[in-house]
């Protein structure tokens, strides 16, 4: 690579960032559920929450780590991409790996100063995310089965996501701000549905056009709906076992689910078309807002 090109990158990068990584949603999916993973665990002690430094180095480490997955799953898709999405960063030559794979080593690094600050522990749980996707990315070259089969590469993927909320909790638990207890369980199950519900939502519908990898293709439209409302249920229903004892109040985040079940009923009433994913969006920045809220209010 010549030294105008190198010039080029961080402006190639930038581009990149902005089109496959949009703050408005990305950046702002991490820093809501960052933030009411946090405030959640902290609430449960019976402290109202109020963000520090530490939060703040928490939020950013999440939303970088994200970025750093979202570079990496823009290689393994190059495959896929080449035939389905030719309009890709990656395939139009508008990023290289080489570009995409120094950011990734650039952000690690970012990412092990910001939290040596914290203390070793953090450090230790935020590159077991990062060091476990890469494992991934191996595995998915050397599997056709698990690179191909959506609900297994599901399985096999989505533990980053639970790596991610440990890294949270498990910094707070590190501090002594919260309790490592099963409670912490509960929680993460909790954020767990709300990602889930998005996901399946988002790759729900009564078509399957050509290279769309959806669930409902295997599962059938019916029973993938089925799948996206029983996990906004889970959702409600950890947030009864955690918040019940606080009162009707503490249930507020929980009227949420009004979104879901709305969802539900025009999907199965239109039969054609995807789930509403303005519902299925709102349900997620509305139950991360008002988890939020309650923490901060509520003692």
């Amino acid at each position: 690579m010549s030294t105008v090109l190198v010039t080029h990158v961080p402006a190639r990068l930038a581009r990149f960032v902005l089109r496959m990584f949009p703050l408005r949603t990305h950046a702002a999916y991490g820093l809501l559920w960052a933030l009411a993973l946090e405030a959640s665990a902290v609430s449960l002690t019976g402290t109202a929450w109020r963000p520090t430094g530490a939060t703040w180095v928490r939020v950013l480490s999440v939303v970088l780590a994200l970025l750093f997955l979202r570079m990496l799953d823009e290689q393994k898709d190059l495959d896929h991409d080449r035939v389905h999405h030719p309009d890709r960063p990656l395939v139009t030559g508008a990023i290289t790996a080489a570009e995409l794979r120094g950011a990734m080593a650039a952000l690690t690094a970012l990412l092990t100063g910001l939290n040596a600050a914290l203390s070793p522990a953090a450090v230790l749980l935020i590159l077991s995310a990062l060091g476990y996707a890469l494992l991934l990315a191996a595995l998915e070259r050397l599997s056709a089965t698990v690179r191909d089969r959506q609900l297994l590469n599901l399985a096999v993927t989505y533990p980053v996501q639970v790596l991610l909320g440990i890294y949270v909790y498990g910094t707070l638990a590190a501090d002594g701000t919260v309790p490592a207890d099963w409670r912490a369980g509960v929680l993460l199950t909790l954020c767990a549905c709300v990602f889930l519900h998005f996901e399946f939502a988002r790759k729900t519908a009564w078509e399957a056009p050509p290279g769309a990898r959806l669930y409902s293709a295997g599962l059938g439209p019916r029973r993938s709906a089925a799948v996206t409302a029983a996990l906004a249920a889970g959702a409600v229903c950890c947030q009864i076992a955690l918040f019940l004892p606080d009162g009707p109040a503490g249930l507020l985040p929980c009227l949420t689910a009004a979104l879901p079940a709305w969802g539900l009923r025009r999907f199965l009433r239109a039969r054609r078309g995807g789930w509403p994913l303005p519902a299925a969006t709102g349900f997620v920045a509305g139950t991360h807002l008002a988890l939020i809220a309650r923490a901060s209010v509520l003692p």
